[in-house]
């Protein structure tokens, strides 16, 4: 069943003047199907489109023309706000934009207080939420002291407290150094894979993608590939000709065959890598 579906999605926006108004296309007929439990990267350069798109999925944004369905929900319906972004929770890329308390617990509390959530079932929600991000222990200290990779986790604690079916990430590792972003890859994995959240990533690391079940490619406001991280990465050329990387291990086996060593440009993992290269060496 559909968690996010959109039809014939289109979206723009209008600068200058209102007797000579600039229009400025940035979704072009975006049609998507994301199944629930499903773990989604969505990929795009700077001005691809992507980051706009993910907002549409929270009812942030609205279309211009087509729809946007969540679980079944038209996000035009004003009335549904409420309902749609129970469904569907918002992490964006900086975390300090999203924490509001001084005390961690009360910032996950905070949305279920607005909720009006029971304080019995807050506080069960605000403690479940900690633990499947593995910062419980830390219920009682101010962001102030956390580092960015935990100052994610807390942000995205307090999605879960909300019991979203879905998760949009808005590159969230995109301020963190590299411990950071492996904090909170290894968080957003194990809420697909042991809670089964739907989760949609919008990142710029092509090893972050290699991790999902689904990339999406968006250039100039179109997809252009949509498939599994090893049928979408195989295709280097068509990445680097509209300004993407490809992952480490993709990447090497580009050169490679280049210079006429040919590998299965299916393999995105190192540990593929390494038996290939060794079968290649011992052959």
């Amino acid at each position: 069943m559909s968690i996010i579906r959109t039809e014939n999605l289109c979206f723009s926006y209008k600068s200058g003047d209102e007797e000579n108004p600039v229009i400025t296309e940035v979704l072009k007929n975006i049609n998507l199907d994301i199944k629930k439990g499903e773990f989604v990267s969505i990929l795009g350069h700077n001005g691809s489109g992507k980051s706009t798109l993910a907002k549409h999925f929270n009812a942030i944004l609205l279309p211009s023309s087509g729809k946007v369905y969540i679980d079944g929900i038209d996000t035009s319906d004003e009335s549904r706000l409420f309902d749609i972004r129970k469904r569907a929770g918002m992490v964006f890329q900086n975390p300090d934009n999203q924490i509001v308390a001084s005390i961690v617990e009360e910032d996950v509390a905070f949305a279920l207080e607005n909720m009006g959530v029971p304080y019995e079932e807050m506080r069960k929600r605000v403690d479940d939420a900690l633990e499947s991000v593995g910062m419980y222990e830390y219920r009682f200290h101010s962001p102030n002291q956390l580092s960015g990779g935990q100052k994610q986790r807390v942000a995205i604690a307090g999605i879960i407290a909300m019991r979203p079916e879905c998760i949009i990430l808005d590159e969230p590792t995109a301020m963190l150094d590299p411990h950071g972003r492996r904090e909170v890859m290894k968080t957003i994995k194990n809420l697909n894979k042991e809670y089964g959240i739907t989760i949609v990533l919008i990142t710029h690391y092509m090893n972050e993608a290699v991790e999902s079940d689904r990339v999406i490619v968006i250039d100039r406001g179109e997809i252009i590939l949509d498939d599994i991280p090893e049928n979408v990465f195989s295709q280097a050329e068509k990445m680097k000709s509209i300004g993407l990387d490809i992952p480490q291990t993709s990447e090497l086996i580009y050169l490679l065959g280049k210079e006429g060593i040919k590998l299965d440009s299916h393999i995105i993992t190192e540990e593929k890598c390494v038996e290939a290269l060794y079968e290649l060496l011992k052959g």
